[in-house]
């Protein structure tokens, strides 16, 4: 039931926000140079990659000076990538992923291999069900680069403290993942980036 509120819901949004999408695609080009879309290896359901699509927000070739992004004044991001990442517009072309059947609108957060490759026994269970655009973690962690940013070394931080709490956030879905915990995660993720 979940898979075909995933196909409806992203094809109307994806619909729905075309003429936005064009919109967002025409700033981009004027704001940098390179494409507007980004791509990225990610770790989905049964440890499978898929690549995940974004607008892109950061100048050619940023991702090989790291891959976490850091604070709100990383020289990485563009002008426009700065609004988008705000608004979380970024993150619309995952209603891509979503269509194709990468991902669900709700689920845990799919990482890279490198940090996938540091998960514990008990912390792969994440991988036994479909990766998402949102989840319980997305939620707390919605400032999660303003956190990096504050730390002196952000990578670390990130592999011991942010990794493991949000893992452990994903188990609230994980454990009981039904239409009525689905549509609450929607619900209060709208919620949050509209407040």
């Amino acid at each position: 039931m979940i898979r075909l509120f995933d196909i409806l819901l992203s094809f109307f949004g994806l619909l729905i926000l075309l003429p936005f999408f064009l919109i967002i695609a025409s700033i981009i080009k004027l704001d940098s140079s390179g494409p507007i879309f980004f791509t990225q290896l990610r770790v989905g359901r049964w440890n499978a990659d898929f690549y995940l699509f974004k607008f892109r927000t950061m100048r050619p070739n940023a991702e090989k000076l790291g891959q976490l992004t850091v604070g709100g004044k990383d020289p990485r991001i563009t002008e426009i990538g700065y609004v988008l990442r705000k608004y979380k517009l970024d993150e619309l072309p995952q209603l891509i992923n979503v269509f194709l059947g990468h991902m669900s609108l709700v689920g845990p957060r799919p990482e890279v291999r490198k940090y996938v490759s540091l998960y514990s026994k008990d912390q792969r269970k994440v991988l036994s069900v479909k990766p998402g655009v949102t989840d319980y973690a997305s939620i707390e962690y919605s400032d999660e680069n303003e956190i990096l940013g504050g730390a002196d070394d952000p990578e670390k931080l990130y592999i011991e403290k942010v990794m493991v709490e949000k893992l452990e956030l994903n188990q609230k879905f994980i454990s009981n993942p039904d239409l009525a915990s689905y549509f609450t995660v929607i619900l209060l993720t709208v919620k949050k980036i509209i407040g």
